[in-house]
């Protein structure tokens, strides 16, 4: 009942500059997580309105060759709902990457200035930007001004829990030409160790007149329902608890209901889309930055895991699921957030 609910809204449709989505919840922006192998995973099941890419470096888009590289790739028949995420700190160069993901196809152009990672900040960029209202605006000018796609902006609160930062930059965004944004009601440091504010993303999507999408925390569809009703926004962003349950989308707009041993499957599944796309080596490897939010599902989760993470070879990883679901192990309703990353 309470997704058929859901899906009444969600499945309205949504304009996006010239474009019309007929699906409001999207897969978040997210690094390290966002990768081909997964897209493709979620897209085996569906029922989403658009997936955005894992965070590419706008100074390597311009000359960045698809065929070799482990984040700016795509399969040809997902540009039509594909947004592409990229990072930088400089205007021209934001807007060059911008204009080779028009040329390629893709739906829209994310700028990401919500990453509080180090490695991303130290370079000025992600939520670094934040503390420079300026620049970042300047940012989306520049990338709006070099491109006819929908473009959109990731972003947090800021630096410190200041909720009229957040509403004042939702519409610098939207004066400079960002055609949607996507908004995480965290400050930055924050590594998800409190509640999001789902009261601050009421405040934003108030303020302005262009689509603001909800993110943060949306593990049930009875959260979906509460986000929607209590902010007003215009759509859902789910991001970990995608990866935890690719077929979530599908679960939340089209009634699809999963069998018992939907976990066991779906790990399957994504081993041979991996090996499809990457060697076994870097296959493996993205299978264990996956396996938390999957092992997450489980009452006993961190044991599941510490099996999983032993594994050298994809062929152990199938061995480890085959004797992990002999019995299947408990689940949980909501996610073990120890294991949310």
């Amino acid at each position: 009942m309470k997704n058929q609910i859901l899906s009444q809204y969600l499945l309205k449709d949504l304009k996006i500059k010239e474009n019309i989505l007929h699906n409001r919840i999207v897969l978040a922006p997210m690094a390290g997580l966002g990768h081909i192998a997964l897209r493709q995973l979620i897209s085996e099941f569906g029922g989403f309105g658009l997936l955005f890419t894992g965070m590419c470096s706008a100074k390597a888009v311009p000359q960045e060759n698809p065929d070799y590289s482990l984040v700016f790739n795509w399969r040809p028949e997902e540009l039509g709902y594909l947004v592409c995420q990229i990072f930088g700190s400089e205007p021209e160069i934001m807007a060059k990457a911008a204009i080779r993901i028009e040329k390629e196809g893709f739906f829209g152009v994310d700028l990401n200035f919500g990453c509080s990672v180090a490695s991303i900040c130290k370079k000025g960029s992600g939520a670094e930007l934040l503390k420079n209202p300026g620049l970042s605006t300047d940012i989306v000018k520049a990338v709006r001004k070099s491109v006819s796609i929908p473009v959109f902006v990731k972003f947090r609160m800021g630096w410190d829990n200041n909720p009229q930062f957040a509403v004042d930059m939702a519409k610098r965004f939207e004066d400079a030409g960002a055609d949607a944004l996507t908004f995480h009601p965290r400050v930055a440091p924050d590594r998800r160790n409190r509640p999001p504010r789902w009261d601050v993303i009421k405040l934003v999507s108030q303020a302005v007149k262009i689509p603001v999408f909800g993110n943060g925390n949306l593990f049930l569809a009875e959260d979906g329902i509460k986000m929607l009703e209590q902010t007003a926004c215009h759509g859902l962003s789910v991001g970990r608890m995608a990866v935890a349950r690719p077929w979530l989308f599908a679960q939340w707009t089209q009634g699809f209901s999963p069998e018992d041993d939907i976990f066991y499957t779906t790990a399957m599944k994504f081993t041979q889309i991996l090996l499809d796309h990457h060697t076994d080596h870097f296959s493996v490897k993205l299978f264990k930055k996956f396996a938390p939010y999957f092992c997450a599902n489980f009452k006993f989760g961190h044991p599941i895991l510490k099996r999983l993470n032993r594994a050298h070879t994809m062929d152990d990883i199938r061995n480890n699921l085959d004797s992990i679901f002999e019995s299947f192990p408990e689940t949980l309703l909501r996610p073990n957030m120890n294991l949310f990353l």
